[in-house]
């Protein structure tokens, strides 16, 4: 089962698509042009159910199988929004809006699921129904957990949902997965460091919350370094440090921003308890006070067994075994398709996208060749999932 011949014919319709959503990012749950243009191609392809509004800006297509008799359906998930990075490469068919581009391929994902839509609408060679899910805000604003909360598993009757990523320097032509945690959880902390403001000169008479921020900062290594298990994944980062404004006044007060990612629910919380432990520590060694604020972001996105290797599979029947990686190492960034695993059985698979920029730089651009890829993937998985009988 190779790149199926049907898509490959249409690829030039799949890029020109891409491209176009690609001149016209749109931000978050603002993807109001971006789920027209989806909701669009889907009734054109003929979809027996088109529903927008899911999730807030979220858009699902239906297609039923010429059998029908196992009643049963498959979700497949794409994400829409792009980020407010200004776009530096003189493309074609570059960002029309200032400060925005795709710059994590969620164009080249859309597309690659319109043209599986396009190809299973025409074919139907399955028996049940082929759940198409167009989601909003997955960079920050949780629209999968939005479209979950919404009904979308229950109302469709999915019973198992997949989605996938482009990976950037991952070869053309190749799939990776792992069964369980295979993206982190992530966590936002803000720490305000409150001391006593001073002149400079005279730092006797103050509580420097500089000099207290920078020994949390070195102290919040430990964390990593000696209370997580060396055989666990962590990350604890300061990104944002902002204190003062004069070259000789000692600042009342210093605020610290970061993140924090794991892959295991307990590690999680271990961090987070470490970080209060620390900070308020720290502080108080120093005659300061401390606040701590946590923002919970995604969970961990975690593969389920079954699904995974079912997916990979499919994968292996288009490109060949060796082509698939089937125990790719985990990455430590987030994905809030972590929202509709915790709903329902299913797993997440990287896509190789070629020699190219990473992930969210200003110069990254999606392959088109690859989404004939990406589009059989989706198109065979159905016909897989759901044969006829």
């Amino acid at each position: 089962m190779p790149i199926i011949d049907r898509i490959a014919g249409f690829a030039d319709e799949i890029s020109a698509w891409r491209h176009d959503l690609h001149a016209h990012p749109e931000l978050q749950y603002d993807v109001h042009r971006t789920a027209s243009f989806v909701a669009g191609k889907l009734r054109a392809f003929g979809c027996d159910a088109v529903v927008t509004g899911i999730g807030r800006t979220g858009v699902v297509g239906v297609i039923r199988g010429r059998a029908y008799g196992s009643n049963r359906a498959i979700g497949l998930r794409a994400d829409m929004d792009a980020l407010p990075i200004q776009e530096v490469r003189d493309l074609p068919y570059r960002s029309t809006v200032p400060g925005r581009m795709h710059a994590c391929g969620h164009d080249g994902h859309t597309a690659m699921l319109l043209g599986a839509a396009k190809y299973l609408a025409e074919t139907r060679d399955f028996d049940g129904s082929a759940v198409l899910i167009f989601q909003p805000a997955e960079e920050g604003g949780g629209g999968g957990a939005a479209m979950v909360e919404d009904g979308m598993m229950e109302h469709f009757g999915i019973e198992a949902v997949y989605g996938l990523h482009n990976i950037p320097n991952q070869p053309l032509g190749t799939f990776a997965i792992r069964s369980g945690p295979i993206m982190a959880s992530t966590d936002r902390f803000t720490l305000t460091i409150a001391g006593r403001g001073g002149h400079a000169a005279l730092p006797q008479a103050a509580i420097d919350s500089v000099l207290v921020a920078a020994h949390v900062v070195v102290a919040l290594q430990s964390i990593v370094a000696r209370s997580v298990d060396p055989l666990q994944s962590a990350v604890v980062s300061v990104c944002a440090v902002e204190a003062g404004s004069a070259f000789n006044v000692l600042p009342r007060e210093a605020v610290l921003r970061g993140t924090l990612r794991a892959l295991a629910p307990e590690v999680r919380t271990l961090i987070k308890d470490r970080i209060v432990t620390i900070v308020t520590g720290v502080a108080a060694a120093f005659g300061a006070r401390a606040d701590i604020a946590f923002d919970d972001g995604y969970p961990a996105t975690e593969n389920h067994p079954d699904e995974t290797g079912f997916i990979a599979d499919v994968a292996a029947g288009i490109v060949g075994e060796a082509q698939v990686d089937r125990e790719v190492a985990p990455l430590m960034a987030a994905e809030d398709f972590s929202y509709m695993l915790l709903q329902r059985p299913g797993a997440y698979i990287f896509m190789g996208n070629g020699p190219s920029a990473g992930l969210h730089h200003p110069e990254y651009d999606f392959c088109d060749a690859a989404a004939p890829y990406g589009a059989s993937l989706w198109a065979r998985l159905i016909e897989t999932a759901l044969p006829v009988r």
